[in-house]
């Protein structure tokens, strides 16, 4: 029993990790999921993976994505190159079995778990980032490779084709002109919804150190698949987006350390937060926005000011969400003078110290949880 409910542990966490970067992997398409995984060879790779594709993707947009994550999730190694119609080799990660076997139902004592194709993905998802080894790093920048970030969702004032809502009268004129003035079906439109802008700023201090890289690959797969802006905050703001633009990972890491000139300095926070406003935020970069901050809170400027700065973007944005590294350690207080001053106008205070917790930070952004 401990080692299916392991099993479906490190499943789910393949699940989740499909959520974080896109894919509807929805609580009926996981079920199916894990009943088809349980019906074929757990601890065969080719079975899993296909197990996931057939159930777990909805079209064909969630193919890439799907193929990014498991091989990330499960340690696939170098890319193949071929399109993702293609099958992976079918090779094992961890020989579990031979394949001669006849195939049980995976609840039984001689079934292979299902966790050791995934228990290091799944262990990793958890792990704090400062505390990971060169190999887990490279395994949670693949991770963050395939992640995708899009803001709530709101209604424009722009309005498009739909099968119900209210009449549209241009078109159905057009369409009574173009039958003649012969009855035809009514036509309606509805209001368009779009993601609202999202606005992250990123703390390269000397205190974030151990987690910038991670935290700017996060900032990275976010410009890339949606209305983003990202700015480095330190002793000085530096708008990054351009940077980021670049679609490998690295080589828009190499362009941010070559624009960032403060790394690993000190922090002010409330001098550059007045800086974002005066020069972007109010113009409207910030209005209607979900602004993100990922920082610790260390302020070495006046807490004061940092606190009007935050009370003046919480009039302008959507909402202001922070994340802090240091929340999940054990005894934690916000009792930094900067996170004190700050917290008041943030809407929602959360974690931002492993894969999980960026994950669920990337739901609250989408407003998961909201009503």
């Amino acid at each position: 029993m401990t080692d299916v409910l392991a099993a479906d542990a490190a499943l789910l966490g393949f699940a989740r990790a499909l959520r974080a970067a896109g894919v509807d992997a929805s609580a009926e398409r996981v079920h199916a999921f894990l009943r088809a995984v349980d019906v074929l060879r757990p601890g065969m790779r080719a079975d899993v993976y296909w197990a996931g594709r057939l159930t777990l993707c909805a079209d064909r947009d969630d193919l890439e994505r799907y193929e990014r994550v498991f091989a990330a999730y499960f340690g696939a190694g170098e890319a193949t190159g071929r399109p993702v119609s293609a099958a992976p080799p079918p090779r094992l990660r961890l020989v579990v079995r031979d394949a001669a076997e006849p195939r049980t139902s995976g609840h039984g004592p001689e079934a292979p778990p299902v966790a050791s194709l995934a228990s290091s993905g799944e262990v990793l998802r958890h792990r704090d980032i400062a505390d990971l080894d060169v190999a887990e790093r490279e395994q949670l920048r693949r991770l963050l490779a395939a992640f995708a970030l899009r803001g709530e969702t709101r209604r424009s004032a722009r309005r498009r084709p739909a099968r119900r809502g209210e009449v549209d009268p241009r078109r159905t004129v057009r369409e009574l002109l173009r039958r003649g003035g012969e009855p035809a079906r009514l036509r309606r439109h509805a209001r368009a919804e779009r993601p609202r802008r999202v606005v992250l700023l990123v703390d390269v201090s000397g205190s974030m150190a151990p987690y910038a890289d991670a935290l700017l690959r996060f900032a990275h797969a976010a410009a890339r698949h949606g209305r983003t802006e990202v700015f480095t905050i330190g002793t000085r703001l530096t708008r990054v987006t351009r940077e980021l633009a670049h679609r490998d990972p690295d080589l828009a890491m190499a362009a941010v350390a070559a624009a960032v000139p403060d790394w690993r300095g000190g922090t002010r926070l409330g001098e550059l937060l007045r800086a974002f406003l005066n020069r972007w935020g109010q113009r409207g970069m910030a209005r209607g926005a979900v602004v993100v901050l990922l920082s610790d809170g260390w302020e070495r400027g006046d807490p004061e000011l940092l606190g009007a700065q935050m009370r003046r973007l919480r009039r302008l944005a959507h909402r202001v969400i922070w994340a802090n590294p240091r929340k999940a350690r054990p005894g934690y207080a916000p009792l930094a003078a900067g996170m004190a001053a700050a917290l008041p106008s943030v809407d929602a205070f959360v974690e931002g110290h492993s894969l999980a917790a960026l994950e669920r930070l990337a739901a609250v952004v989408r407003g998961a949880g909201r009503a």
